[in-house]
């Protein structure tokens, strides 16, 4: 146990003399945009989700709840028309809209022209959560990224669908932020093993200039010349819908104007410091997605 502490110290401290950042409370807070008195929702972001099938309702949920929670001003979440009636239902102040979906639940082609229109009133998108995998959804992620203008978080299947056929994220014309979990940056060809997450990670960024924020215990989020450390966060949070509740808030913080390192740094401890608040509340076992999305409010002022 000493041994891999010990080792872990050293990565931190290679990591400190290579320019990594390690975000903290009072780089977060000034990272925040300040609210004016005059403001009116509409300068806070309109944010697109594309997320959930059959079987995968409680994703777009999750998502939609932390963005508004972390401060969007308008939230628009498309999901597939066979679980449209369960996700509406689910969501007061989000607004939810059905796509077309083939017969197992999950967004088919016959859906890119509503999510492209939608598209081109937003300030920030995220595509992924609980879509689940066919090959509709690669050339619907392929859609998105090639006529967005504003960033796009890929999470969850929004990733998994690159297993393969990573050269997509070269047709990108917008800011392209991944939060993969390590098995899914081991799908995207990166290497997880903990002397070579940062190293993976920083290739894959400059490879296709994206920004990677790679999830786990002290989350790296790299971008092609940028690099935080996270020190938040807690195996409480090693759940289903964490993942989700990360995603909607790294959303949120991209549509409210914050550069992509910068909102997915900001996102992650934000994410991680709720999370901890929680642990503290109810215990590891017990904490859940949706109590980290009630604590946010303690670390937004």
């Amino acid at each position: 146990m000493i041994s891999k502490m010990n080792a872990a110290l050293r990565r931190m401290q290679a990591l400190g003399r290579d320019g990594c950042v390690i975000t903290g409370e009072e780089l977060v807070d000034s990272l925040l945009p300040r609210r004016e008195r005059s403001a009116h929702k509409g300068d806070f972001g309109r944010v697109l989700i594309l997320a959930g099938s059959v079987g995968y309702t409680g994703a777009p949920v999750l998502a939609a709840n932390a963005a508004l929670r972390a401060g969007a001003g308008l939230i628009f979440v498309g999901v597939p028309e066979a679980v449209y009636p369960i996700v509406a239902q689910k969501l007061d102040e989000p607004m939810v809209f059905p796509l077309a979906c083939d017969g197992e639940g999950r967004l088919n082609t016959r859906a890119i022209p509503e999510i492209v229109r939608r598209l081109e009133h937003c300030d920030a998108c995220l595509l992924g959560p609980g879509l689940g995998r066919s090959p509709a959804i690669l050339d619907v992620t392929a859609a998105v990224l090639t006529r967005a203008k504003c960033p796009v978080i890929l999470d969850a299947d929004g990733i998994n669908c690159l297993e393969g056929n990573i050269d997509v994220l070269g047709q990108a014309g917008c800011p392209v932020i991944l939060t993969p979990h390590d098995g899914e940056f081991r799908r995207l060809g990166g290497e997880p093993a903990p002397e070579r997450r940062y190293e993976s990670a920083r290739a894959l960024a400059r490879r296709w200039g994206v920004t990677v924020l790679l999830k786990g215990h002290r989350s790296l989020i790299v971008g092609p010349e940028k690099l935080y450390l996270n020190p938040t966060g807690n195996p409480g949070m090693a759940t289903g819908g964490s993942g989700d509740v990360l995603a909607g808030i790294l959303l949120a913080l991209l549509g409210q104007g914050l550069a992509p390192a910068e909102a997915a740094a900001a996102a992650a401890w934000l994410h991680g410091a709720a999370g901890d608040y929680c642990a503290e509340a109810w215990g590891e076992y017990g904490m859940t997605p949706t109590d980290i999305i009630a604590a946010l409010h303690l670390f937004l002022k």
